[in-house]
C-alpha cells in the first residue's frame, strides 16, 4: 500500500482466499484492505496515538438516515459525555478532496452534529472547526488533542 502522510504505524495484515486484509482495532476484525480503509486505519491510529483518544470513544463505519437514504460515516469521536466531537471522512489517496467532499462532509454533520470536521486522502489533511448555528465552518491546522 502506499505511504501516507501519517507516522509510521504497525498494523496486522493477512491474506485470505486471494484478498489483503487488516485488522481494524475498533470493529475487532479483519476487514478488506482498500485503499481508503488504508486511509481509515491511519487514521484510527492517528486518534489513537498521537491525539490520545481513547478507543472507547471512536466508532467506525457506522448507518446513519439522511433524507430517506442509508448512508455510512467513515470515523466519528465521542467526548466522555457521548456528544460528537470529531466526524471523520476518508478518501482513497488517489481521490483528490474537492468541495463534493466537504458537501458530503457536512451534509453528513447536519444530522450528526459533530464540533470538528476532518476530511482527508492520507495526503491531504483537512481540519474544521464547525458553527452549527451559523451553518459553516472555518478551518484549522489540527484537531485538539484527546482532554478529559
Amino acid at each position: 500500500m502506499q505511504r501516507l502522510n501519517f507516522p509510521s504505524y504497525t498494523f496486522r495484515v493477512k491474506n485470505s482466499e486471494n484478498r489483503t486484509l487488516i485488522f481494524d482495532e475498533i470493529r475487532k476484525k479483519f476487514v478488506v484492505l482498500t485503499p481508503e480503509e488504508w486511509v481509515r486505519q491511519h487514521v484510527v491510529q492517528f486518534l489513537i496515538q498521537e491525539k490520545n483518544y481513547p478507543i472507547s470513544h471512536i466508532n467506525v463505519e457506522k448507518q446513519i438516515t439522511l433524507n430517506g437514504l442509508k448512508k455510512r460515516y467513515d470515523i466519528v469521536v465521542f467526548e466522555p459525555n457521548g456528544q460528537l466531537s470529531i466526524l471523520v471522512e476518508c478518501k482513497a489517496p488517489e481521490i483528490k478532496i474537492s468541495q463534493t467532499t466537504f458537501d458530503q462532509i457536512a451534509q453528513y454533520n447536519f444530522k450528526l452534529n459533530a464540533t470538528y470536521l476532518m476530511v482527508t486522502n492520507g495526503l491531504s489533511h483537512f481540519y474544521c472547526q464547525t458553527d452549527l448555528i451559523a451553518e459553516k465552518y472555518e478551518f484549522m491546522q489540527e484537531i485538539p488533542d484527546f482532554s478529559r
